[in-house]
C-alpha cells in the first residue's frame, strides 16, 4: 500500500517521464527474481540460520517492504501504466488522455437513466457486468404492449458487445405511424442476436458489432423515455446519483470521452514519429531527418493540433462539470456549443494523423508500422456521427444566428 502510494504522489510519474528508467526497474526485478531461482536451484538444502534474525517488529516488517524488488516492480510499473496526472497531459494509455479529470458522459448516462429497480437488477448478479448500447433511435422501433413495449429493430455500432451482459438500445415508439417517445431499453443478451459484421478498416479491437431482435418484451421499469422536451421530463437515476457529475448531460457530452481516445491515438502517431526521425537518415542520401525543415514543420503543427484538440475538450469537460455542480442545467446554446467543439478537435487530430502519414512516406505503410494502425484508426473513428462537422457545427451556428433549432432529445 505504501509502495503503491508512493509511487501514485509521484514516482510514478517520473517513471511515465523517463521510459528508460522503467525499463531499467522492470530488467531489474526480471534479473534478481532469475538470480533467486538459480541459487534455490543450485541449493542443495537451506543454510542454518539464527532464528532471532528471523524475528522482526511490525515497523521493520513495513520497512523491509522497501527493499522487496517484486513489490517495487509492481508499484512502479502499474501506477506508471494508469495514473495521469491532474493537468491533463497524455497517459501512456492513448485511449485515456483526460485521465482523472476526464467526466467519461457515455459511460455515466448509462447509469444515471436505469431507475432503482434495474440498477439493482443489473448489478446484484453481477457487480462487473457490462453494458452496450445502441444508441440510434431511428434504428429501432417499439410498441406500447400492456406493461412494457414490443422491440424490435438493428442496431449498428454496439462496442464491446462480445462480453456484454446488457444493451441499452434505443427506439422510437410507434403508435399508428406516429412518434410518441423516444426510449431506451435494457435488453439482457440472451435477447438479441450479435451480427458479426465489424470487418472494418480500422478500430478492429472495439469489436463494434450490430445487433438485431425482433418483438422482444421489455418491461416498462427497464425503459427510459429521452424525450427532454416533454414537460417535467427528469431521470430516475439521478435521484439515487446525486454526484454533480452524473447530472451532465450525455446528449451534449456524450462524444467527448469517444473523442479521448481519438486524442490518444493521434499523441501515439506524434510519439512514434518523432522516434522514427530521430532513429533514421534519407535512404538515398544519408541525411538526417530531423535537419530538414519540412520535416520540423510537419511535427511541430501536428502535435499543436493534438494539445488543441485535448486542450478544447478538456475545457468542455471543466465548464460543464462546474456548471452542474453550481446547481444551474445546461442551457442550449452550450450544449450546441461542446457538440460543435466535438468534430472540430477530431478533425484537428486526423489532421495531424494525415500529415505524419505522409512524412513517413513507404516506412510507414507496413503492417509493422505504427503510423499505418493509427491512421486506419483516426479515419474509422472520425466516422462515427458524433465527429460530423457537417452535422453538428450548423445547429450551434443557426442558433446564435437567430434560427430556431429544436430537437426532442436535446
Amino acid at each position: 500500500t505504501l509502495l503503491m502510494l508512493a509511487s501514485g504522489l509521484g514516482l510514478g510519474a517520473m517513471v511515465t517521464g523517463a521510459p528508460v528508467l522503467r525499463w531499467t526497474v522492470k530488467l531489474a526485478g526480471a534479473g534478481y527474481m532469475v538470480w533467486l531461482a538459480w541459487k534455490l536451484a543450485r541449493t542443495d538444502q537451506l543454510a542454518e540460520v539464527d532464528q532471532s534474525k528471523l524475528d522482526v517488529n511490525f515497523l521493520q516488517g513495513v520497512g523491509m517492504q522497501f527493499l522487496n524488488i517484486k513489490a517495487w516492480v509492481l508499484a512502479l510499473t502499474l501506477t506508471a501504466g494508469w495514473v495521469v496526472n491532474a493537468g491533463g497531459q497524455p497517459s501512456t494509455n492513448p485511449g485515456q488522455p483526460f485521465g482523472s479529470v476526464s467526466l467519461s458522459p457515455k459511460v455515466i448516462y448509462k447509469e444515471i437513466l436505469r431507475s432503482e429497480q434495474v440498477q439493482r437488477e443489473a448489478w446484484t448478479e453481477n457487480p462487473d457486468c457490462l453494458i452496450a448500447s445502441g444508441i440510434a433511435y431511428f434504428q429501432g422501433k417499439g410498441r406500447p404492449v400492456d406493461g412494457g413495449i414490443l422491440l424490435s429493430g438493428r442496431w449498428s455500432f454496439c462496442s464491446g458487445v462480445d462480453l456484454a451482459q446488457w444493451n441499452m438500445l434505443a427506439c422510437r415508439v410507434m403508435e399508428d405511424d406516429k412518434v410518441i417517445d423516444y426510449r431506451y431499453c435494457m435488453v439482457r443478451r440472451e435477447q438479441y442476436e450479435i451480427i458479426d459484421d465489424w470487418r472494418t478498416l480500422g478500430m478492429r479491437g472495439s469489436g463494434s458489432c450490430s445487433v438485431r431482435c425482433e418483438d422482444v418484451f421489455v418491461p416498462g421499469y427497464r425503459t427510459q423515455s429521452m424525450y427532454a422536451a416533454k414537460p417535467g421530463w427528469a431521470l430516475p437515476g439521478l435521484r439515487i446519483n446525486t454526484n454533480p457529475t452524473f447530472a451532465v448531460p450525455a446528449s451534449a457530452l456524450g462524444g467527448h470521452c469517444i473523442a479521448g481516445a481519438i486524442i490518444g491515438n493521434a499523441q501515439g502517431a506524434v510519439d512514434a514519429a518523432i522516434d522514427m526521425v530521430k532513429a533514421r537518415s534519407t535512404a538515398y542520401t544519408g541525411a538526417k531527418m530531423r535537419d530538414f525543415q519540412t520535416v520540423q514543420l510537419r511535427i511541430g503543427m501536428a502535435a499543436a493540433k493534438v494539445d488543441a484538440a485535448r486542450t478544447l475538450l478538456r475545457d468542455d469537460c471543466l465548464t460543464a462539470a462546474a456548471t452542474v455542480a453550481g446547481g444551474k442545467p445546461l442551457d442550449l446554446e452550450a450544449k450546441l456549443r461542446y457538440k460543435r467543439n466535438c468534430p472540430v478537435a477530431v478533425k484537428l487530430c486526423t489532421e495531424a494523423v494525415d500529415s505524419l502519414s505522409e512524412m513517413a512516406g513507404a516506412n510507414g505503410i507496413y503492417d509493422g508500422a505504427p503510423l499505418q494502425r493509427m491512421f486506419r484508426d483516426a479515419h474509422s473513428a472520425a466516422a462515427h456521427i458524433n465527429f460530423s462537422i457537417d452535422v453538428h457545427c450548423t445547429p450551434w451556428a443557426l442558433y446564435t444566428m437567430g434560427g430556431d433549432y429544436q430537437s426532442p432529445t436535446m
